[in-house]
């Protein structure tokens, strides 16, 4: 096995200040929101009884 010689300016280092994962706690918050919205929706439907209902 031999390693790939790349030069030194192909590399690019990233600094912890400069990751910005928005697209990892966008998809969290959306996995929230769902989870909530649905828990909401099993609570009323489940154990109020007298709210949304899916059928009639």
């Amino acid at each position: 096995m031999y390693e790939a010689d790349v030069p030194p300016a192909e590399l690019e280092a990233v600094d912890h200040d400069a990751f910005d994962p928005t697209g990892t706690a966008t998809l969290l918050a959306g996995y929230f929101a769902v989870i909530a919205l649905l828990w909401l929706f099993m609570y009323f439907v489940e154990f109020l009884g007298n709210g949304p209902t899916v059928v009639g």
